[in-house]
């Protein structure tokens, strides 16, 4: 009689049967066998209780896996270490109550000969805190979306959804879109000069100050005022600091830094990154070696890693690199506060299996992933980079340049990896920030002076914030400790299939239906869309795995506040029909300014007149969702309903004017040039249009009265 072990994936099954031999029969569950049903709620209102089928297309996997236990000495249960995995074995160990004293719960943190084996040798009971937990946040997520789904059916438009977590992340990227909106550019210069001390080469130092004081040039008669002043004044070196500044190397990856890496530097999205760390962790046939995990479990918090694999890590760094790139004793790394602290970090199952050793028995994908993985994992072993800086004060009058120049004096781990960067905003003002110039400075000594080669002013706009990549994302989910990083990448799918983002050039974008339906559930659901709310949340389901708490309580607590709210949305929520969004386009029929608006068969634009005038236009299929909004520009004029600023907004039909008090003042104006229409006896101004088609064209202030136009962009007349 054999022992039966129940994994969850077939490429995992094969890898692990081969580990174990034929005193093993390994099966597969192919993910979760039972579930809550699709069809209908699935959990009992008043207790709570979850009523789980068979999930379709699992019953016969079910029936096999059952059939074999019966025959099987023992039962392991070998699914993924998590959450999850434990669900999965918690509904088969049901399914086989007549042998649950053979049945046993095994971890396979990695899948390697040895790690298998001492799993298999030393077999657990399954965690019922950890179903709990699981069964929890199922419940939680199911009435959410179960409840608030047909809401927005009735009220939107059918097949929309919301979910506990996914809409906290839909709230984070509208609410960055609204950052971006309201934002006003302010313009501002710098002074850049070449200066030449007694030796070569020349270097470049920046105006920080100016008469001890911040330097702040505001426009170009005031850069222009202090060149003049600068013109002739003579300089010398006020003062020379040099410093030794060390990099320490990061630590090993936990699942949101993989994906946030793996985007930065490879470009995968967040469920590419997961599949390919699944293919590598379950096992690739290694040659001679045969099927073998090549990272330890992708789905962790923690960057804690064994000792083992350190002294391992040590032992290749000191032959490849030598004792300096050593450190005397072991870099350990802090977990923070909320990580679970389960499973290692991610890191190779052997330092000593490089990528270039591997590179014929891998894909593309895997290759560069395992890549990513081994080099920061190695890396993080590795003593400090140290770098030399050097900064160099000039002063002439009342004027203080500086000059900044790095040079790295040893490598340390960076030999290795250097960690990729996400956009930073730019929006503050240039101040005394040192700017490291990659190279050494001339050598220079205090009351050395410097002749000034050139000077050279430079007109510069604060930026909005950044939107959202995907990696940035991840990153602020889990800085705000928002879901779980293994749910990150469902969630991200889950917006772009309901129509709520889109990318624009690799940044997340919400649509116009997105920013609405955000809107309908702040309103409604404001706790439920709370971010510190979801993050506390979460804290609870840790309680709950730890045994600190009950799944049902906290289930029956979220619940009584969320029964209120549903009712009164249920009565109060308003229809999507009856909202409007502002255009720049008038109507061709009566002159009236157009509106977006929605109907059963999605997004279409239509007059503001109606029902006096009914003129509507269908949107193509790839503008339904899309926002029309971008970053605005100052237009010096000001809103006559509220006296906001205006300003220049990028729509469907070319530029606008908008309030900037938008959404509490929806005001807009077609941007209008400071050219007179050339019609005889007009009297109206040209203004900047756009075609259905996105071509630009220009037409009358006075259509349609005038319907002058011109394909040209038309020059003022001469004065």
């Amino acid at each position: 009689m054999s022992n039966l072990v129940v994994v969850e994936s077939p490429s995992k099954a094969r890898t692990i049967h081969k580990l174990l031999g034929s005193e093993y029969k390994v099966m597969a569950s192919l993910g979760h066998l039972k579930d809550l049903p699709p069809d209908k709620l699935g959990v009992d209102e008043g207790s709570f209780e979850p009523h789980y089928v068979t999930v379709k297309g699992r019953e016969k996997t079910l029936r096999e896996i059952k059939s074999a236990s019966k025959e099987a000495e023992n039962i392991f249960i070998a699914t993924d270490p998590d959450r999850e995995g434990e669900a999965i074995g918690w509904h088969l160990a049901n399914e086989m109550k007549d042998r649950k004293d053979r049945i046993f719960r095994v971890l396979f943190h990695e899948i390697t000969r040895t790690a298998v084996k001492e799993a298999m040798d030393q077999p657990g009971r399954l965690d019922e805190r950890k179903v709990d937990a699981q069964q929890a946040r199922r419940i939680l997520d199911r009435l959410v979306g179960y409840k608030i789904s047909p809401l927005l059916w009735r009220k939107a438009r059918a097949g929309l959804s919301a979910g506990r977590v996914q809409s906290v992340a839909l709230r984070l990227i509208c609410d960055r879109e609204r950052e971006i909106l309201a934002f006003t550019p302010w313009e501002y210069w710098t002074i850049e000069a070449q200066f030449l001390g007694k030796a070569p080469p020349p270097f470049p130092a920046k105006l920080i100050r100016i008469e001890g004081r911040r330097a702040e040039i505001k426009n170009e008669n005031e850069a222009q005022a202090l060149l003049a002043e600068l013109d002739g004044i003579p300089f010398a070196v006020k003062e020379v600091s040099r410093k030794e500044k060390k990099r320490h190397p990061v630590p090993p990856f936990t699942t949101s830094k993989l994906q946030q890496e793996a985007y930065r530097k490879l470009r995968f999205s967040s469920k590419k990154t997961m599949t390919v760390a699944q293919q590598l962790y379950e096992g690739i046939e290694i040659g001679e070696e045969g099927p073998t995990g090549l990272i330890t479990y992708m789905r962790t918090d923690s960057v804690r890693v064994s000792m083992e694999s350190i002294g391992e890590a040590r032992r290749w760094i000191e032959a490849r690199y030598g004792s300096e790139f050593l450190p005397a004793r072991p870099n350990v790394y802090k977990n923070v506060a909320a990580a679970q602290d389960a499973h290692e970090a991610i890191r190779p199952t052997s330092a000593y299996r490089d990528p270039q050793g591997l590179k014929p028995y891998l894909n593309k994908d895997q290759l560069a992933l395992y890549t990513l993985v081994w080099n920061r994992f190695l890396a993080s072993q590795m003593n400090p980079e140290i770098r030399e800086v050097t900064v160099v004060d000039i002063e002439g009058g009342r004027f203080l340049f500086r000059a900044t120049g790095s040079l790295r004096k040893f490598p340390g781990f960076s030999i290795l990896y250097a960690e990729g960067k996400d956009e930073g905003t730019s929006s503050q003002l240039a101040g005394e920030e040192e700017e490291e110039m990659e190279g050494s400075l001339p050598p220079l000594s205090m009351g050395e002076r410097c002749s000034a080669l050139a000077m050279k002013p430079e007109q510069h706009f604060t930026q909005p914030p950044p939107r959202f990549t995907e990696a940035s994302l991840v990153k602020e989910l889990e800085e705000k400790e928002i879901g779980r990083p293994s749910t990150y990448s469902v969630i991200l799918s889950t917006l772009f299939e309901r129509d709520y983002v889109f990318r624009e050039r690799g940044h997340f974008r919400p649509t116009d239906l997105g920013m609405i339906i955000t809107d309908l559930l702040v309103e409604n659901f404001p706790k439920i869309l709370d971010v510190q709310f979801t993050a506390a949340m979460e804290k609870q389901l840790d309680e709950v795995e730890e045994g600190n708490a009950t799944g049902k309580r906290l289930v029956e607590e979220f619940y009584r506040e969320f029964r209120e709210a549903l009712h009164r949305a249920n009565l109060e929520m308003k229809s999507i029909r009856t909202i409007s969004l502002p255009t720049p386009e008038t109507c061709e029929k009566c002159g009236k300014p157009m509106v977006i608006k929605w109907g059963r068969f999605g997004k279409f634009m239509a007059c503001s007149g109606f029902p006096s005038c009914k003129n509507t236009i269908k949107l193509k299929e790839e503008e339904q969702g899309r926002a029309r909004s971008s970053p605005p520009e100052s237009s010096g004029e000001v809103c006559e309903k509220c006296g906001s600023s205006m300003v220049i907004r990028e729509g469907r039909f070319g530029r606008y004017l908008a309030c900037q008090a938008f959404p509490s003042c929806k005001n807009t104006k077609p941007l209008i040039l400071n050219i007179k229409c050339p019609r005889d006896g007009c009297g109206g101004f040209l203004m900047e249009k756009r075609t259905r088609k996105g071509r630009t064209f220009y037409g009358c202030t006075r259509y349609p009265e005038c319907r002058f136009i011109s394909w040209q962009r038309p020059e003022p007349p001469n004065p």
